[in-house]
């Protein structure tokens, strides 16, 4: 079941948060533009109002919530109603797909991670964005989740597990970064990505579509 409610009647309070996080959100998408190829034709899973996608250039998105949706057609992305787990494309028909923070919020990984290999093209990129529950700001999200609107119902991953799973789906040469280091109220410029995770709290990392899935992955 897809987890719409607080994105549909918080749409306002969601878009605030990019403005009084700019940096932060900046930092983001630094690290998240250099996990996608300069080119092709993409597709954002879990597009939300399209905040990465617009400036990324990605016109094709799926989304679950009504409010979001809206917000990304108005900022020039077409947009699917439907989830991660249930991509209405044919096979290989894309460059690139990207999920932000989108892990967090589905209800089969593993399904997700089948669909996006589907939809891929033979040696096609995966980026992938998401908050580090094993770095420091990762444990302070989850300290707080219950007490935020947005990330009450979501399940945090570490970057070991997220890594873990898409391997077991048929991506391989994966490369890993990380960014938004420090509170975020402390964050006044766009930060550096560096390599690797544990400290950064936001990672981004892209892999590529194997020449077949692996052995072992659950699901259809």
């Amino acid at each position: 079941m897809a987890r719409t409610e607080a994105f549909d009647r918080h749409s306002r309070k969601y878009e605030e948060w990019f403005s009084d996080n700019w940096y932060v959100y900046q930092s983001e998408l630094k690290a998240v533009g250099h996990c996608l190829p300069a080119g092709g034709v993409g597709l954002e899973v879990g597009v939300g109002s399209a905040r990465f996608a617009e400036p990324l250039g990605i016109k094709i998105g799926v989304e679950p919530s009504r409010r979001m949706r809206r917000l990304a057609e108005l900022r020039g992305v077409e947009v699917h109603e439907t989830v991660a787990e249930n991509l209405p494309f044919r096979d290989e028909q894309f460059d690139f797909v990207l999920m932000v923070t989108t892990i967090c919020f589905v209800d089969d990984p593993d399904k997700a991670f089948q669909e996006a290999w589907r939809v891929l093209k033979s040696a096609g990129c995966i980026g992938l964005g998401f908050v580090d529950k094993d770095s420091p700001l990762g444990g302070i999200y989850q300290q707080r989740k219950d007490k935020t609107v947005f990330y009450r119902n979501a399940n945090f991953y570490s970057a070991t597990e997220v890594l873990a799973l898409i391997r077991r789906h048929g991506f391989d040469n994966v490369e890993v970064i990380q960014t938004v280091f420090g509170q975020l109220g402390d964050i006044e410029t766009v930060q550096e990505f560096r390599k690797g995770h544990g400290q950064g709290g936001f990672v981004a990392l892209r892999a590529i579509k194997g020449p077949q899935k692996k052995s072992g992955s659950s699901g259809a």
